[in-house]
């Protein structure tokens, strides 16, 4: 009767004979349980994805990490796209642009030298050989805001010392100085007054530097004359 109580020793109550595990074989599982996953691959257990959730993006390509998503759109519209190469940038949302610069009045205003000085004028060209307007020149040279009241005067007193082509050349100048400033627009006009009012001051006083000295000169003459009649 032994074999038969060995028999029932190797069956377990209301169940299957567990059979000896063969050399190398994998455990079968318990009763009712789950599998056993298999162990991932070298380099770590793959994260599941979040329960409920989107599984998460791929890293980006190079290892630069997840990628940014694209800023959300404004409310009602589509996102507002960069602006182009160049082009330019638009000023923020409630912000008026800057008016655009009223264009320069660049109509000539015509001004012109010389207007203040009296019909005659009191300083005459010395005696030359030259041939030229005498009073045309002394006008202009006295009209002119280019030289001052000094430079007038030498100019003046070398007349008898001046060539034909120089005389020329500065009556030329003279013309083109008045031609350039009443080609200005008006907004030079002020500046332009200015300047002619020094000029016109300082002409006024050359001539009366100028008379000065010619009774100066005439009262020597006078003088030398009464002493040549006392023989003195």
């Amino acid at each position: 009767m032994e074999p038969q109580d060995n028999q029932q020793q190797g069956t377990q109550t209301g169940g299957t004979p567990v059979p000896p595990p063969a050399g190398g074989a994998p455990v079968p599982p318990p009763t009712g349980g789950a599998p056993t996953p298999p162990p991932a691959a070298a380099g770590g257990v793959p994260t599941p994805p979040p329960t409920g959730g989107a599984p998460m993006p791929p890293p980006a390509a190079g290892g630069g990490g997840v990628p940014m998503p694209p800023p959300p759109a404004a409310a009602g519209g589509a996102p507002t796209p960069p602006p182009a190469a160049g082009a330019p940038v638009p000023p923020p949302a409630g912000v008026n642009p800057m008016p655009a610069p009223v264009p320069e009045d660049t109509t000539p205003a015509n001004f012109q030298l010389g207007t203040k000085l009296p019909p005659e004028l009191k300083i005459k060209a010395p005696a030359s050989e030259l041939k030229f307007d005498e009073e045309y020149f002394i006008r202009l040279l006295a009209a002119s805001i280019s030289l001052s009241k000094d430079e007038k005067k030498k100019i003046v007193e070398s007349i008898p010392k001046l060539k034909q082509a120089q005389i020329d050349e500065l009556i030329r100048i003279f013309e083109e100085e008045k031609q350039k400033f009443a080609a200005l627009s008006k907004k030079h006009v002020p500046q332009l007054e200015k300047l002619a009012d020094q000029h016109y001051n300082d002409w006024m006083d050359l001539e009366a530097e100028s008379q000065q000295e010619v009774k100066a000169e005439e009262d020597q003459s006078k003088a030398d004359e009464i002493r040549k009649n006392l023989g003195l």
